[in-house]
């Protein structure tokens, strides 16, 4: 028999490219690999938000470093990691092979025995040309540009000629890259985008030509993506990124970030830069008898309904039935009612479809516009369980009561106020450092302006719904808009109406009055 020696587990190298800047536009395979990753080393273009976005995902003990020294010095740090059974990623802006440096890398790497691959991403300049609304028909000429004497201006010129190129390099170069497209003979009047941030929540992008490009993107730093020819006019039909309706918004969200997930996500689509500032905790009873009594009530048939008025309402419930091994099948022979589609996405995902929905008004009055009255007949148990808030308000018990139900109303979670967020974060609140501010319920009002006072007169004021509004006008706040249907993703399109109502507003306005106004700029859209 052989015996053969144990040899340690075999590592591997993967160069990734991390696409234009955008984390969505990481490709699944890159994700994959980063997430499966013991050591990554990335580069200074690879943008903080995206190595946020992968380092939240990574395994607990991944080694983050930036690449530092020449290629060789690189590459001995991966197939260090390689040699000792870990695996090892060099993330890089764009895609590897755009990369002089990284080429040289894969090419160390290749003359050993390591593992290795090579997971392309979308160029930069490429993927921010797109992003700022300039086609590349034709001929299409795109590149990421580390060292800008490599660059062929000829080649370039050519291409202006045909139609049109797009360059990434960074913004220090400027002037070096306009005097090499004139001396190869690009006309001075070619009109020139320059790119700022490509892909990023404030990406910016000014348009002028080849002579003076220079000074119009003063103040810009870091990578920049250049985009020459005619097809640059196209910005002005395409440019679908910096466009859309909460572009550059600054948007206060006062909910916990485990709530203000879909309302974040969906202020992000439309542009907006969301801040999940938490206004309220939730802490169990401070008696757990009731809700005991209330769980028993439903094994045993005690209730005919559960109405849910919250998602925590849902939560506090199953955490209850767990502690007791209890499922969803012990809510055999009861129906649900829920206030909203949020509410009712909740109990959905423990397997159970409620059978009432308000079709109108998401509110407790389009609840109990749609709930029937007790019938003796129909009805022989007259009973409703109401699992809710410690400080929710008695509206929705004293309909039922007068509808003939009978009701327990259960507090089943608490509300107490969140400690108050930064000072900074409260500074701004106040001093209109926000463009925006989206009120899910009245209580989110009252904490907010308890715990980082009332935000400024110019801060658009969305709310959720009838009662969120009259508390914001209690509290001396302008109501902006509101949906017609109570849901978070009302809200938000309503709040993304409001705002292209606010750009017309500023478009029809004289050019003199547009530039005296305060309505300028990417996070002012605002109209006043």
């Amino acid at each position: 028999m052989t015996t053969r020696t144990a040899r340690k587990p075999a590592g591997r190298i993967a160069f990734i490219g991390a696409g234009p800047g955008d984390p969505e536009l990481l490709t699944r395979r890159a994700y994959a690999a980063l997430t499966d990753a013991d050591q990554v080393v990335y580069d200074r273009g690879v943008p903080d938000s995206l190595l946020s976005a992968i380092r939240s995902d990574a395994k607990e003990d991944a080694q983050f470093s930036p690449a530092e020294g020449a290629p060789g010095d690189v590459a001995k740090v991966l197939l260090s990691a390689a040699k000792s059974g870990l695996s090892a990623v060099h993330l890089v802006a764009g895609d590897p092979f755009g990369h002089d440096s990284v080429v040289k890398e894969v090419q160390a790497v290749a003359r050993t025995a390591v593992h290795f691959e090579v997971i392309p991403g979308i160029g930069q300049a490429e993927g921010v040309a797109a992003y700022a609304g300039v086609p590349l028909p034709g001929v299409r000429t795109a590149a990421d540009v580390d060292d800008v004497t490599s660059l062929d201006f000829d080649a370039l010129a050519a291409a202006a000629q045909k139609g049109s190129f797009a360059v990434a390099v960074d913004a220090g170069d400027l002037a070096a890259v306009r005097d090499g497209l004139l001396a190869a003979g690009v006309e001075p009047g070619v009109p020139v985008g320059v790119t700022g941030d490509g892909t990023g929540e404030t990406q910016y992008t000014t348009t002028s030509t080849v002579d003076s490009f220079v000074a119009a993107a003063l103040g810009f730093t870091g990578r920049v993506v250049l985009t020459v020819g005619a097809d640059v006019a196209e910005r002005d039909a395409l440019s679908w990124w910096e466009n859309r309706p909460l572009y550059g918004w600054k948007v206060l969200v006062p909910r916990t970030k485990e709530q203000a997930g879909a309302m974040s996500a969906r202020l992000r689509a439309y542009g907006a830069i969301p801040c999940e500032v938490p206004t309220i905790a939730v802490e169990p009873p401070r008696t757990p008898a009731q809700m005991e009594r209330a769980v028993k009530g439903l094994v045993d048939g005690r209730y005919a309904w559960v109405i849910f008025t919250s998602v925590n309402a849902v939560r506090a419930v199953w955490e209850k039935f767990g502690e007791h091994g209890l499922d969803a099948r012990h809510f055999g022979g009861v129906k649900i009612a829920c206030i909203g589609e949020a509410t009712a996405d909740a109990v959905r995902a423990f397997g159970i479809q409620p059978e009432l929905i308000p079709a109108g008004e998401q509110s407790s009055d389009g609840l109990l516009a749609e709930f029937s009255p007790h019938d003796e007949i129909l009805d022989p148990v007259g009973r409703v369980l109401l699992p809710r808030a410690d400080i929710a308000t008695e509206t929705l018990a004293a309909g039922l009561i007068e509808r003939g139900w009978e009701v327990d109303d259960v507090t089943a979670y608490r509300t107490v106020r969140a400690a108050p967020p930064p000072a900074e974060i409260r500074d701004a609140i106040k001093s209109g450092g926000f463009d925006a501010v989206l009120f899910t319920s009245s209580s989110t009002v009252r904490n907010l302006v308890g715990i980082a006072g009332k935000p400024h007169a110019r801060t658009v004021v969305a709310v959720i719904g009838p009662k969120t509004a009259e508390t914001a006008v209690e509290f001396g706040l302008r109501v902006d808009t509101q949906p017609q249907n109570a849901s978070v993703p009302d809200l938000v399109e309503a709040l993304a109406e409001y705002a292209l109502e606010l750009r017309e507003k500023l478009a029809a306005m004289p050019a003199k009055q547009r530039r005296g106004s305060k309505v300028q700029g990417p996070t002012a859209l605002r109209f006043r």
